[in-house]
């Protein structure tokens, strides 16, 4: 089976789609091909060739992975049609191997920059077409904020991130899970030095980089998670922070900020839940500028262990509903990865066997470095020998020393 894994190659039928491809593609996009006649004209005879029969190949391949992957799309909608027919997956469900790699031509180094120099002057001739497509990038921590901050009056309590890491390590050991679980998640989804403010991204010690999505916090949870996760539990949240403002001194600065925040979660609650409750929802209104201001309870003292520990649960129940009741903290991960549902069909029998791009979206799978180019039983390997890295480092050292000092004096009042 491993070796049907590791191949690359579009079986028959996928070749022969291919080519139903390259005769559409050779009809639309008429401004690029001009473009490559373009610079083809500059060119001597030999290296003309050369151009030629790189384009060709990288058409074909560019089509042949089309055809892989409107397999892949056409299976996982044969395997919903199974699942909601109640039927065993097996093997044949899924796609055997991975997507084609490309192995046509290459430009020589000196064409390929005089390739590149020239598409590069093409595109500073057109600076206004260029500004017009150019994308707003993903929304950032700070974007967060001033949206939670200007529609619904929440200003998150910024604690220190050993306060951070107790208050989420209490939570989380009151809600069943272990400080393995716990720890392993965070070393694998922050390199083991995440800070509750963390964006995916981004470096967490050196705050250099871009974000490459919205997931924030020792969990990353992704702006729509948080929609959905405070949709359940928002109201359970609220109910919390006026308990603990009830137990502050009267009068204290303290309460006073408990109850102000607890008024501002309640219209965030309610604003969720106004949202109908599926994925596909959560996920747009996430994009909106009230959608953005939800996300920003991941970063405050109190709210924001309390929702990613129960992320975390909600995924070990899911499991446990399906038989899997002890998971290990790379099952959990997985389950973070590909989504609770996908997570456990990836853990089956024939999911483990299967090759990663069955579970995930074309974007995703290139997207996820220790995604690409396994099966699901390798891709949980590299989860745990990455954890198993990641683990040494500072700030997954001081998280399980928390949890341990936790469990001893948990035993101490025994």
């Amino acid at each position: 089976m491993k070796k049907k894994i590791q191949g690359s190659l579009a079986p028959a039928r996928w070749v022969a789609l291919a080519i139903g491809f390259v005769i559409v593609f050779q009809a639309v996009d008429a401004s690029a091909r001009s473009l490559k006649a373009d610079f083809r004209e500059t060119l001597s005879g030999t290296d003309q060739k050369l151009f030629d029969d790189y384009l060709a190949a990288k058409v074909f391949h560019a089509a042949a992975l089309d055809a892989y992957w409107g397999h892949v799309e056409a299976k996982r909608r044969d395997r919903r049609a199974k699942k909601r027919s109640k039927k065993t997956l097996t093997s044949d469900d899924y796609v055997n191997g991975l997507p084609p790699s490309y192995e046509g031509p290459q430009l020589s180094k000196a064409l390929a920059q005089r390739w590149w120099r020239f598409r590069q002057s093409h595109e500073e001739k057109k600076p206004e077409q260029k500004t017009k497509t150019k994308s707003p990038g993903l929304p950032t921590v700070a974007d967060f904020l001033d949206s939670a901050r200007r529609h619904f009056g929440f200003v998150p309590d910024v604690v220190s991130e050993h306060v951070f890491k107790e208050r989420y390590a209490r939570e989380a050991l009151s809600q069943g899970l272990t400080g393995a679980q716990v720890v392993r998640v965070y070393a694998l989804e922050t390199s083991g030095l995440g800070t509750a403010d963390m964006q995916a991204g981004i470096h967490p010690i050196t705050r250099k980089g871009k974000p490459i999505s919205t997931a924030l916090g020792y969990a990353q949870l992704l702006a729509a998670n948080s929609i959905n996760v405070l949709s359940k539990h928002g109201n359970d949240f609220v109910a919390r922070l006026r308990k603990l403002a009830a137990r502050a001194p009267s009068g204290s600065e303290r309460r006073e900020k408990l109850l102000v925040k607890a008024h501002a979660l309640a219209r965030m609650t309610r604003k969720a839940r106004s949202i109908p409750y599926k994925w596909s929802r959560h996920v747009a209104f996430s994009k909106t500028s009230v959608g953005r201001g939800i996300h920003a309870i991941n970063v405050d003292g109190d709210i924001g262990p309390w929702l990613q520990v129960i992320k975390l649960k909600g995924l070990r129940e899911t499991a446990s509903r399906y038989g899997y009741n002890r998971l290990s903290g790379a099952e959990i991960e997985l389950m973070n990865l590909a989504g609770p549902g996908t997570g456990l069909e990836m853990m089956t029998r024939a999911g483990r066997a299967a090759s990663t791009p069955n579970f995930f979206s074309r974007s995703a799978y290139y997207r996820n470095t220790i995604v690409r180019g396994k099966s699901s039983q390798e891709l949980l390997a590299a989860l745990d020998k990455r954890m198993d890295e990641n683990i040494k480092n500072a700030g997954a050292i001081e998280f399980l020393a928390i949890f341990q000092k936790l469990k001893q004096e948990k035993r101490a009042e025994r």
